[in-house]
């Protein structure tokens, strides 16, 4: 298998590949041809069938006539060619989507993720676990502009996600085929695989790999993705904890708004008539205008709120029936094995099955 040729000879050709590595490029036509050579030196020396999926998101350097022909004479090699680009997260999907492999493995493709620890990875999918991400516990970058925004961003991310990554901004992840298969990925939600994949129950565990200094090109990446990180960690907690219950998320916030708007009209209602009992000269929204207007405009927001929570519910409820979409995930499905069939067309009895005839055991 070690000396498999490059244009695909060999019986492993036609078989199901077990391991597809998607890789997206922007803009990375120096270091192409290099990321494809060790790829291909680390997967022929683990002896198992493969493919590469590289996708150009919109490359205007060259890229994409490099990946053509790298294509071209492997028949391992998926070339996909995006028709502008749409970012890494669609460019990752679009790999996804064309992936045949049980495991499917994605790193970047800038040569920052040093092919040569893709086994380090594929081996703790072995040992059980249903996503492997990668965890750069020493990064070169510059303190303020990189390493300390990111520490932060994961430190929220992970409180928000309950799930207990160090790194979830990096692309080097490799995970089960299945526990991808009901994932979309849209905007950067590329980084928000594992707390997705987690709240259906999957078995994560980090692997620490090394941050290879980039040898060409410019990262897209800095300070200015702070706004982003905001947004996306209020997304996740939307996603992690209330997907299929969008009337909590929002309820909170009507019933809070409710509550004291209705308070605040309370106060004076109750202002109002004490006054009317009393016979004294008292005009409600002379002495407390700004505050009945506060108290109004809350209960305005609470309704608008809860009216956001409904059509989420219906939203949710359309989107699961008519798409499919599961909210479980089952990791396995065991039944006890019926008895053999006897000559007679009935089932043979065993000794120790004669008063369980139907017993079946299933674990989901």
């Amino acid at each position: 298998m070690a000396n498999l040729a490059h244009d695909g000879a060999g019986s492993d050709a036609a078989a199901r590949p077990a391991v597809s590595v998607v890789v997206p490029f922007y803009n990375e036509r120096p270091v192409v041809e290099e990321l494809y050579r060790r790829i291909h030196r680390v997967m022929d020396r683990r002896g198992q069938p493969y493919e590469m999926i590289f996708v150009n998101d919109g490359s205007s350097d060259g890229t994409a006539e490099v990946l053509e022909q790298i294509a071209l004479k492997d028949r391992r090699v998926c070339f996909i060619d995006l028709r502008r680009n749409f970012g890494q997260t669609t460019a990752l999907q679009a790999g996804f989507d064309q992936a045949a492999g049980g495991v499917i493995l994605a790193l970047d493709g800038d040569l920052q993720h040093d092919p040569y620890e893709i086994p380090l990875l594929l081996e703790k999918i072995e040992e059980g676990y249903d996503i492997a991400s990668g965890w750069r516990r020493r990064r070169g970058d510059g303190l303020f502009s990189r390493r300390l925004p990111s520490r932060i961003a994961n430190r929220l991310l992970a409180k928000v996600s309950r799930v207990d990554l160090n790194d979830f901004g990096t692309t080097f992840k490799a995970y089960r085929a299945e526990v991808l298969k009901d994932v979309r990925l849209y905007g950067d939600m590329h980084r928000f695989v594992p707390a997705v994949c987690a709240r259906l129950g999957a078995r994560i565990c980090e692997v620490p790999i090394k941050n290879v200094r980039r040898k060409a090109g410019k990262s897209n990446y800095g300070i200015g993705r702070t706004f982003r990180v905001a947004m996306d960690l209020l997304m996740l907690q939307f996603i992690s904890g209330y997907l299929t219950r969008p009337l909590h998320f929002f309820g909170k916030a009507a019933m809070l708004c409710m509550v004291t708007g209705g308070g605040i009209l309370g106060y004076g209602f109750v202002r109002k008539i004490v006054a009317l009992c009393s016979g004294a000269s008292f005009n409600l929204f002379t002495t407390h205008g700004p505050l009945m207007a506060v108290g109004l405009m809350a209960m305005m927001a609470g309704l608008l709120f809860i009216s956001t929570g409904l059509i989420g519910e219906l939203l949710m409820r359309v989107y699961f029936e008519a798409t499919a979409a599961r909210t479980y995930a089952v990791r396995r499905i065991v039944r006890k094995a019926e008895g053999p069939v006897a000559e007679n067309g009935g089932h043979k009895e065993h000794e120790d099955h004669k008063e369980h005839k139907e017993e079946k055991e299933e674990k989901v």
